[in-house]
């Protein structure tokens, strides 16, 4: 049990540094939930999921060469 709540505090952290890292620490909920939820009907494998994939993908590599 204790080992499941620290497993979901971890990916909450992780779920809330993304939105950070994505310059949206200003967004409101409401927004933020939105963007979710039609990011979540985009088709895995198809061209907008691949699009916005790559965007995160450089934006990943861009951290890590700032931060190295």
């Amino acid at each position: 049990m204790k080992q499941d709540r620290q497993s979901e505090a971890r990916e909450k952290i992780i779920l809330g540094a993304l939105i950070i890292n994505a310059g949206l620490r200003d967004a409101d909920r409401a927004f933020l939930l939105g963007a979710l939820i039609e990011a979540g009907k985009i088709v895995a494998g198809g061209p907008e999921h691949d699009r916005l994939r790559t965007v995160g993908e450089q934006a990943f590599r861009a951290k890590a060469q700032r931060t190295s």
